[in-house]
């Protein structure tokens, strides 16, 4: 959109000249579709470290989901404590891939739960990818803290029930690389290896790894009641949410090359969980996950909050936030509608994705949103596998 538009938009969801500077500013993160093919084959390659985690996820298969990370992730030896990321014990471990079993510090991450940890490859629009899960709380919160916070007790937002583990070095991996090598070349010295790890080092997804860590509960802190579902219902489909939320984020990370922490990025996750969960999208399911189900009303504590950016946006340009994604909800319910048959299939949904990503949050907002992302659903078909492209 112009700036002249987008100013149109917001001054039309009640902002004044200074919230629509601030929100000029908190809606110039949108993604850039200039590189993306078209039509767009999906789904993508997997990354390099997927069949490290597909074996992984064998092994649990027969030994627990557990036993095997604890076997493959070096921070899952070490308990979180404040300071010892920096102690020799766990450098060495994670960052020389020294065996943990025989250093002093590696007594173990504690879990609460640990036999209903979960591991699985789950298939996305973007490649697959390996999803844990962990059914108790405490459990998240330490898997977060070891596996992202480096085992220091960092405090864990009560609104984070799903995080993207990424740059993970995975020092099996390495090592095979090193008998991989060693075979190929002949050479087994230090130095000569030295200069091969070099190589290595420029190259991350060779060595390191990227998965997702889940939480079950209730998604966005909603209660079964407030949805009008059973409590068995909801908490299956609050995982089905959360977890294709977090692919929807992978599918713009390795897609788009971004992934922000952005009203944006958050309406197209939350679409992609929605629509896995209930079948088709639900606004009023997406502006409840915010706060927003007595709009004009906002609910102090929602999930909105969390998505004010940095600087974080003023109490009335935040007001006026809750406008704009009241209004883009409403267009992105109208589009899907349209879209429902193309939408079941797999490749209609990821074009979904596309088509929603092609806008900014202001385009969304503006009266003409649903003729915008109908311009855009042309202009990104998708060919899934060997299918005809749609």
């Amino acid at each position: 959109m112009k700036e002249t538009e987008r100013r149109d938009v917001f001054a039309a969801c009640g902002a004044d000249e200074a919230e629509t500077a601030e929100l000029l500013v908190y809606g110039s993160g949108a993604f850039d579709l200039a590189g993306v093919p078209v039509p767009l084959a999906l789904p993508l390659a997997d990354e390099p470290c997927v069949a490290t985690w597909e074996a992984y996820a064998d092994e649990a298969r027969r030994d627990g989901a557990w036993p095997t990370l604890v076997r493959h992730l070096p921070r899952l030896r070490f308990p979180v404590r404040a300071g010892i990321s920096e102690s020799e014990d766990y450098r060495a471990a994670t960052l020389r891939g020294v065996d943990a079993t025989s250093l002093a510090l590696a007594s173990g991450l504690a879990l609460r739960q640990p036999e209903s940890i979960t591991l699985d490859v789950h298939d996305t629009p973007a490649g697959r990818i390996a999803v844990i899960v962990a059914a108790c709380r405490d459990d998240f919160v330490s898997l977060v803290q070891a596996l992202i916070y480096r085992n220091e007790p960092r405090e864990v937002p009560a609104s984070m029930g799903a995080a993207m583990v990424s740059g993970s070095n995975n020092w099996e991996r390495v090592a095979a690389h090193r008998a991989a090598w060693s075979r190929h070349t002949g050479s087994t010295g230090a130095a000569a290896w030295r200069a091969e790890f070099a190589r290595l080092r420029a190259r991350p997804e060779h060595y390191q790894d990227r998965f997702i860590v889940l939480q079950q509960g209730s998604y966005s802190a909603v209660s079964a009641a407030g949805m009008g579902l059973s409590e068995q219902r909801w908490q299956a489909q609050s995982l089905c949410i959360r977890r294709e939320h977090e692919c929807a984020h992978y599918f713009t990370l390795r897609v788009l090359g971004a992934m922000h922490g952005h009203l944006l990025d958050e309406l197209l996750a939350d679409y992609a969980g929605i629509v896995a969960a209930a079948g088709r999208y639900r606004a009023d399911w997406f502006l409840r996950f915010l706060g927003l189900e007595d709009y004009p009303r906002y609910r102090r504590g929602g999930r909105l909050e969390n998505y004010r950016g940095n600087p974080p946006l003023s109490d009335g340009a935040f007001r006026v936030l809750q406008t704009v994604a009241y209004r883009a909800a409403g267009a992105v319910e109208a589009f899907d509608e349209r879209h429902a048959e193309a939408r079941s299939a797999p490749a209609g949904r990821a074009r979904m994705l596309l088509t929603l990503a092609a806008l900014g949050l202001d385009a969304l907002a503006a009266p003409d949103a649903v003729s915008r992302l109908e311009a855009a659903w042309h202009a990104h078909p998708v060919r899934w596998r060997d299918a005809p492209a749609v």
